[in-house]
């Protein structure tokens, strides 16, 4: 059995992460500069090379990309499901904080709410929460 952990690439790691950090609800669990490799060049001294942090109860890394700039996500979303409506409305309303709504959070046929957002570092998220027992 595999353990599925997103890893972004960031321009800048340490504001992204912290971004989710305070929009999600999480802590920064632990990181590595590129200092603390050997014969890193001084100007890159202070640059993540990998950080951990949880975020919705989900964990997740991050890295300041040094050999190409970061994508834009544009052929898979991360979804989170919430098991309320008021969590979803949260985590929407803050990822979307400098972002762009996709799809406003709603209520659907299918019984839950779902709405899709890019968040300002250009992630699209899926927001949803749990489907309800039937009968």
């Amino acid at each position: 059995m595999a353990k599925l952990t997103p890893y972004f690439y960031s321009e800048d790691a340490k504001t992204q992460a912290g971004f989710y950090v305070q929009a999600l609800g999480g802590k920064i669990i632990d990181q590595m500069t590129y200092g603390q490799a050997p014969g890193t060049d001084e100007s890159m001294k202070d640059k993540i090379i990998h950080m951990v942090f949880q975020a919705a109860g989900v964990t997740f890394y991050i890295a300041d990309t040094m050999h190409e700039p970061p994508g834009r996500s544009t052929s898979f979303d991360l979804n989170l499901e919430f098991k309320t409506d008021e969590e979803a409305q949260q985590a929407f309303a803050n990822l979307s904080e400098g972002g762009r709504v996709i799809m406003p959070l709603e209520k659907q046929f299918w019984g839950t709410l779902f709405g899709r957002v890019e968040d300002k570092f250009g992630i699209k998220w899926q927001i949803s929460t749990e489907p309800k027992p039937q009968g």
